[in-house]
């Protein structure tokens, strides 16, 4: 695939970033576009390796080598058929993944790997540009009708890939408007919103129906929807938080990170008020959690002009290169640093909040925190030991708790009587997607847990898959993997 020499000609390249005095003065994307030249060298970088790890690193099973390819060609609107044909939605995934089979790439055991996310992005982005993306509605429609329940990927590819069955699909959403924490949770400096609409449009065209601000279980009982629907599939996130537990907690200031995105959000989209103003500017500002989200919270606090800001992770600090027990092709857990790292934060690895110090009026002022070691405790398991005399006390306004999530709200599931496992998922297996209650299905976040993009993508495009063959007997949709090439 690509140039047979392209691995060795070309140095792998990515969209570069605008400068961070000038990054950080608006909620805008700030990556600069490559040159065509320069995507198709990057497409000849693929290797003709014989075996395409890459396809194991990705979850939607992306016809990677192949696309790749195409670019290296200048065969862009075959490589958008291509990519389409497993990815409903890559112009958010060019943008948002993590690129696991980056992480797969052959080139990566000994060279930086090929840059399959950002000519995904282009691929994608060049589509929309030439107007290949349009909607395509069904031919013919079985007069099932369909309920999906969260707008955000999983529920989103759910009902595109059943609209393009036949079904007719309503969309429900809890928030005012679809896109769940694409729109709610990912800070528009990573992916501006009008991405979202311009997709959603095209879904409306093909006939895809979507009711916002209808929290089903609490405005809409479950007993309704199991009435009016052949088919239910449930893709909600995982949206439970996790809490600390510990003293002042409840101060002013202490801030789900979530609650601090998804109020961002809304006040770029242009809402003037809220009931609690959840604000950086001028603060010292601690981010508690070293992930995606605890990053997003670094790049919206210095746009909104924090003082300083701090980033706390309970772990040990990770390796920069590949841990010797985390083998290629599979996924490292090494140090990763996100261009809100790159704006000024501090990173403090090592670290455990023990107290929060409020003010006489209970306003947050300060915390405590100690170093921590992970050690071998009895059976070789590793646990979290405190350091003693490693006590320091911090100066902060704004505590946000970015500690990732432990399940999903279960109202509808107890209406539904629909099984739980122990991390508050609903049961379903991968292998069809079914609940213990007929007719009802579940994907994404909701049934696996908190995870990535490209897993609810695959899970929702599956689930449909199995909803589609438990409707009429069989089905013609694609698994991961397959695609039908000339859709885009």
């Amino acid at each position: 695939m690509g140039k047979i020499t392209g691995f060795l000609e070309y140095k792998r390249k990515t969209e570069p970033y605008k400068p961070v005095e000038k990054r950080i003065k608006n909620f805008k994307e700030f990556t600069v576009p490559l040159k065509e030249k320069e995507l198709r060298d990057q497409g000849a970088r693929c290797m003709d390796c014989g075996i395409p790890f890459c396809h194991s690193g990705c979850p939607l099973g992306n016809l990677i080598p192949d696309f790749n390819d195409a670019v290296y060609r200048g065969k862009w609107e075959k490589a958008a058929q291509i990519l389409h044909a497993t990815n409903n939605f890559p112009e958010f995934t060019g943008r948002l993944c993590p690129a696991p089979c980056e992480e797969a790439c052959v080139l990566g055991i000994n060279e930086d790997p090929v840059s399959i996310e950002n000519i995904e992005k282009n691929i994608a982005e060049t589509a929309f540009e030439k107007g290949w993306i349009k909607a395509i509605p069904p031919e013919t429609r079985t007069g099932k009708k369909i309920a999906v329940i969260g707008s955000g990927p999983a529920g989103l590819a759910a009902a595109q890939q059943l609209n393009r069955a036949g079904h007719w699909v309503t969309v429900y959403e809890r928030d005012e408007k679809p896109g769940g924490l694409l729109r709610y949770g990912i800070p528009d400096f990573k992916m501006e919103k009008h991405v979202i609409d311009r997709r959603l449009k095209v879904l409306e065209e093909e006939g895809i129906v979507f009711k916002c601000g209808v929290h089903i279980g609490i405005d809409v009982p479950a007993n309704k929807l199991k009435k009016d629907y052949d088919a239910i599939v449930l893709c909600g996130g995982a949206t439970v938080r996790r809490k600390l537990p510990i003293e002042g907690s409840d101060l002013n200031g202490v801030v789900q990170a979530m609650d601090f995105l998804a109020q961002n959000n809304r006040r770029v989209a242009g809402k003037k008020k809220f009931e609690e103003e959840i604000i950086a500017t001028d603060k010292h500002v601690i981010v508690i959690g070293g992930g995606d989200t605890g990053s997003d919270c670094i790049g919206t606090s210095f746009r909104q002009g924090a003082k300083t800001v701090t980033n706390f992770e309970i772990l040990s600090k990770p390796s920069e290169s590949r841990p010797q027990d985390q083998p290629w092709p599979f996924w490292p857990m090494r140090l990763r640093t996100s261009s809100s790292h790159k704006e000024g934060a501090e990173r403090v690895f090592s670290i455990s909040t023990k107290k929060f110090i409020g003010d006489e009026d209970g306003n947050l002022k300060g915390l405590i925190t100690s170093e921590v070691e992970w050690i071998k405790g009895p059976g070789g398991r590793t646990v979290l030991k405190e350091i003693e005399g490693t006590e320091k006390e911090w100066e902060c306004d704004l505590a946000l708790l970015a500690l990732g999530f432990t399940g999903s709200e279960m109202t509808l599931a107890e209406q539904l009587g629909l099984e739980a496992d122990t991390r508050t998922n609903i049961k379903a297996s991968v292998k069809d997607f079914k609940t213990n209650v007929p007719g009802v299905f579940v994907a994404g976040d909701q049934r696996r847990g908190q995870s990535l993009i490209v897993w609810a993508i695959s899970e929702g495009r599956q689930a449909a898959y199995h909803v589609d063959t438990y409707l009429m007997g069989r089905s013609d949709l694609p698994l991961k993997g397959e695609g039908d090439l000339p859709r885009v």
